[in-house]
């Protein structure tokens, strides 16, 4: 036993201890030489940098590799229980949702104002545009009053995958990162939140772009003992007031409630409050704010995730 611990720490400690010498005694270089001086050659180092300093971040980022996504959200915001913040998901292993009316999930991307709804177990997060893009049907060509199958394509699938897409910047589209979406269907009377949960995940879409589900609309409510299921939700007019979720309009969200015509959507009714259920014809017209989900290996490079300094990304 002894002298395998002995062969294991030569195998690798002595390497790794030697690697990390190496790396800080080169990323403290910069502090001597002038990359104006110095003669630098990509050539030779095998190195995609141009010139020193290019060369030293490069180096820096090799031996000390920026915590994916996902870890530099939770590395920065605390979790929370109570109040506006953002908190460890009770349904979901992994996961993190920003619940309440007042939380500082802004972020910049696409050069517009999107906000984060949630940090996903693989370090991804998932982020939604802060206003619509404008009123669209969900579906209008899968029947009478439209198909609620987003995989059918619907119409509005086709929009944000196919034009929607291809008018985002290349940065953007090179940040988002395809994933499967839950796109089943669940019933306007199911009072179980971790049953529609599942109930979603019974149909897998997998795409770029969509929409939030309506359990995530739900989950991003603080007040889950008044506003925690989508019978609540559906009936009352005080939701809107304890989600960062709700804007005063309408818009989709990409949960069926039935099987042939309607999908829920969030009211945008002033006289009693807005920000419930709504099953809406899928032909109908409502606001579209675009879902994505960021791939773990964005970096977030400034901001406070507040309105007035939204995360920056890189």
């Amino acid at each position: 036993m002894r002298k395998k611990i002995i062969e294991f720490i030569k195998k690798y400690m002595i390497g790794l201890t030697f690697s990390l010498l190496i790396c800080i005694v080169s990323v403290s270089a910069i502090t001597y030489f002038d990359s104006k001086n110095v003669t630098y050659s990509n050539e030779t180092t095998g190195m995609s940098s141009i010139n020193v300093q290019d060369a030293v971040n490069e180096l820096y980022n090799v031996c000390f590799p920026p915590l994916p996504l996902g870890d530099q959200i939770l590395e920065d915001v605390p979790i929370v229980s109570s109040g506006d913040g953002l908190y460890k998901d009770e349904y979901e292993e992994g996961r993190y949702f920003y619940k309440g009316k007042n939380v500082n999930n802004y972020i910049t991307f696409n050069n517009e104002t999107w906000r984060i709804v949630s940090v996903e177990p693989n370090k991804t997060i998932k982020i939604m545009k802060n206003t619509s893009i404008g009123n669209r049907v969900w579906d209008a060509g899968g029947g009478t009053y439209g198909s609620t199958n987003w995989a059918r394509p619907a119409d509005l699938n086709t929009y944000l995958n196919s034009t929607y897409y291809s008018e985002l910047n290349s940065i953007a589209q090179n940040q988002i990162m395809p994933k499967d979406w839950n796109i089943g269907l669940v019933t306007y009377n199911n009072n179980d939140l971790a049953d529609q949960i599942n109930k979603e995940k019974e149909t897998i879409w997998n795409g770029k772009v969509a929409l939030v589900t309506a359990s995530e609309y739900i989950r991003s409510n603080s007040n889950q003992s008044s506003c925690g299921n989508i019978n609540q939700v559906y009936e009352s007019s005080n939701c809107g007031t304890t989600t960062w979720m709700h804007n005063s309009t309408s818009w989709w969200t990409l949960t069926p409630c039935g099987k042939e015509r309607y999908v829920y959507s969030i009211s945008s009714d002033s006289i009693y409050g807005g920000g419930y259920f709504d099953g809406s014809d899928a032909d109908s017209g409502h606001g579209v704010r675009p879902a994505v989900y960021l791939s773990s290996s964005v970096e977030i490079t400034g901001g406070n995730g507040s309105s007035s300094s939204p995360y920056i990304l890189a």
